[in-house]
């Protein structure tokens, strides 16, 4: 267990200062490996999706994503902050926002906008905070309105976990949370691909974001 946390450490310090994108997407795997984190595809990933779409259930989730396509990431403010993590994220170009700061929210959308225009790959968790994973949280829609109006596409992909220590929720401190995931033998999320969706067959914007939201959605009867 030790070792595990000690590995842990490590994963977290490293930020790829050298090896640019490669180096982000082997830093994500190391964390994840690190915490006995293993990632399944429920099915193949299409390509064509410029702006993946997710729903969110941990601190992990932009590591679980960053691990199979290195891209910018829209993240909490707060991210920046955690001890280690927030180090490497800073280092790897993790876009910040604060949601409850509109002058925040505009910079953040602005940058997107820019990063969108230059054909880069980008990830956002429209919810903009963890869950369980059993229902959405309302979304924040300026990142999928951008999306519409720039006429990208996107790629919803749902994340799933039947281990309760993969969940990063509420009030839940860090180091607890991590304990729990490196003293696991393993831990298990899996990816669910949507289809790809193209701004061009959607008559508009609550239509768009309507055919988002529906991918995201957890089938009935199907576990969290």
């Amino acid at each position: 267990m030790t070792r595990s946390l000690a590995a842990t450490g490590w994963a977290l310090a490293f930020t790829g200062r050298r090896g640019g994108r490669r180096s982000i997407q082997a830093w994500a795997g190391q964390v994840l490996a690190a915490l006995n984190v293993q990632v399944a595809l429920a099915g193949p990933i299409p390509a064509g999706g410029q702006l993946w779409v997710s729903n969110h259930l941990s601190w992990l989730d932009p590591l679980v994503y960053l691990s199979l396509r290195p891209s910018r990431v829209l993240a909490k403010r707060e991210v920046a902050d955690y001890p280690g993590i927030g180090a490497g994220a800073r280092r790897i170009g993790l876009r910040f926002v604060r949601r409850e700061n509109l002058f925040s929210r505009a910079f953040a959308l602005g940058a997107l906008r820019r990063d969108l225009q230059a054909g880069e790959a980008f990830l956002v968790f429209p919810e903009g905070t963890t869950t369980l994973g059993d229902q959405l949280a309302p979304f924040y829609l300026g990142s999928l309105r951008m999306a519409y109006r720039l006429g990208v596409k996107v790629l919803p992909l749902r994340l799933a976990s039947a281990d309760a220590q993969y969940p990063w929720v509420g009030d839940a401190e860090l180091l607890p949370h991590l304990k729990a995931l490196a003293w696991s033998r393993h831990t298990r999320v899996s990816i669910h691909p949507g289809q790809v969706l193209d701004p061009r067959h959607c008559p508009d914007e609550t239509g768009w974001i309507r055919a988002i939201r529906s991918q995201l959605e957890r089938p009935s009867g199907v576990p969290a």
